[in-house]
């Protein structure tokens, strides 16, 4: 392949990649992936949340024992 047509391939894809971005479905799929990762980043911070008390749970029942032991 020879650098004159890598180059008008280059420009061919670009161009077609920038219509693709300029179209209204392609926005609104763009959104909903946003969407998506956002609502899953959420999801994890409170499992992380929930797996903190649990173990802050078992940190002060853990120190009740001893206290209640010596």
């Amino acid at each position: 392949m020879t650098k004159i047509s890598s180059f008008v391939l280059g420009a061919a894809c670009g161009i077609v990649a920038y219509n693709l971005v300029k179209t209204p479905a392609f926005k609104k799929a763009c959104a909903s992936v946003v969407g998506k990762g956002l609502q899953l980043k959420d999801e994890a911070v409170a499992f992380a949340e929930s797996l903190k008390e649990d173990a802050q749970d078992i940190l002060a029942e853990a120190k009740h024992q001893n206290a209640t032991n010596a």
